[in-house]
């Protein structure tokens, strides 16, 4: 099992850092515009059952990536689970804890299982590392400024 963490401090209580991503539009906003990804169905909500379905391109190929939000406590964390894509395993916990001064320590870990087992980490590796090197720090810049402003501006034009 491979492991990917990003932590950032984000100068906002952990409820509007959390109630940020549960916006409707909040995935679309998380998603780089560099990352050949479609989200064809944005989660209803955070809580268990709810599903995302984004469409991807790797190369010449297309394919649905299903996530299923499966824990949820409000304002704390939450939990999603590939259940159809491009890994073998795929689940991804999004926390937020209050940094004891007012801010949040925003922290996604995300476990991963590539397929063909240990030839396929060999190969896939450093290149996954880095793509999730690179989405989180968007994802978390983003996420630093909706927040951070007093007046939550639309953070859709924030990278363009």
């Amino acid at each position: 099992m491979r492991h990917f963490t990003k932590e950032s401090r984000i100068a906002a209580p952990p409820a509007t850092v959390f109630q940020f991503h549960e916006r409707p539009d909040a995935l679309k906003l998380l998603t780089p515009p560099w990352e050949p990804v479609e989200v064809v169905e944005p989660p209803k909500s955070l809580q268990p059952g709810a599903r995302a379905v984004l469409r991807m391109r790797l190369g010449p190929f297309r394919f649905d990536w299903v996530a299923e939000h499966v824990e949820y406590e409000r304002d704390r964390l939450f939990v999603d689970r590939q259940v159809k894509g491009p890994f073998a395993y795929w689940r991804h916990r999004h926390c937020f804890e209050e940094d004891g001064g007012g801010a949040t320590i925003l922290r996604d870990e995300v476990e991963y299982r590539t397929h063909l087992g240990a030839v396929g980490a060999v190969l896939a590796g450093t290149f996954i590392q880095t793509r999730l090197q690179r989405v989180f720090d968007f994802r978390h810049e983003v996420t630093r400024l909706a927040c951070e402003r007093a007046d939550h501006p639309r953070v859709d034009s924030v990278f363009s």
